[in-house]
């Protein structure tokens, strides 16, 4: 049985508040979980204190029996000092542009390099 920390969905069209909960990975995201450990509202300013509302100790608790939390749950936990902040992702390779364009792109430079007037 794997376990996650994750956000379920409430409130109403274009109003999201979410609840942290314990849950089995398997379970839909607003399904079935074990237990509830806090609540975030993301309308309300990063400066008040109901913005994220956690019950440490159970969060503590689940995650050393092996909870493995969401990437924004880990993120939200990180900015309360409950957890590490996690390793910045690197962008993927897919996203960089494709050797003709590289090419061209380093054609552009060099010509703009050339064409420059020099400092004398």
């Amino acid at each position: 049985m794997a376990l996650k920390i994750r956000l379920a969905r409430g409130g109403v069209k274009k109003r999201p508040f979410y609840r942290l909960v314990v849950a089995e990975n398997t379970a839909s995201r607003d399904g079935r979980f074990i237990e509830r450990l806090g609540s975030y509202n993301p309308l309300l300013e990063k400066s008040d204190t109901a913005r994220f509302v956690v019950n440490e100790e159970r969060v503590k608790y689940w995650l050393s029996i092996g909870a493995k939390p969401s990437d924004r749950v880990d993120k939200l936990l990180a900015e309360v000092k409950i957890t590490e902040k996690a390793a910045v992702r690197n962008t993927p390779k897919k996203s960089a542009p494709k050797e003709k364009a590289q090419k061209r792109l380093q054609e552009a430079s060099e010509a703009k390099a050339e064409n420059a007037p020099s400092e004398a």
